[in-house]
């Protein structure tokens, strides 16, 4: 089918629930302060956890997350759902050995995320670039407070 363009980024968020996986969406994130953001999240756990989302919370998504480690899961790979053009799945935190730039072995906390994304829409180099700044933001948090 075709592509109808949405300018709008309605961020979905895979819900774990009693009654099954659900993925309500935060509509025009964009326009949205990160207190904005938490009230919506809160507003569509609840619908969730008690089955009460309505068609417009679980339609119309742009770009899902999917945190597998929630669960335990330390990896996935995420089904993308057209229309979406992408999907990104979090496994969760683990320690592991890794190496300093002398060559010392360290503790690492490493968390492994999987991308999907409509190739019609996106390119492979295009989610790199932004899975690495996603993980820059990750590693170092305060970096948010200067966007």
């Amino acid at each position: 089918s075709g592509i109808n363009a949405e300018y709008g980024h309605n961020i979905g968020v895979a819900t774990d629930t009693p009654h099954g996986l659900m993925v309500p969406n935060i509509k025009n994130v964009q326009n949205l302060s990160i207190i904005d953001i938490a009230r919506e999240l809160e507003r569509l756990k609840v619908l969730s956890e008690n089955n009460k989302l309505s068609t417009d919370d679980v339609t119309g998504g742009t770009f899902s997350l999917s945190n597998v480690g929630a669960v335990g899961g330390t990896y996935a790979s995420p089904m993308l759902v057209v229309p979406e053009v992408c999907i990104g799945a979090f496994g969760k935190i683990q320690t592991k050995p890794a190496f300093n730039s002398e060559g010392e072995v360290y503790a690492a906390s490493t968390m492994c995320i999987s991308w999907s994304g409509d190739h019609r829409v996106l390119d492979g180099a295009t989610v790199a670039r932004y899975s690495n700044l996603l993980r820059s933001y990750l590693e170092d948090p305060t970096r948010l407070l200067l966007l």
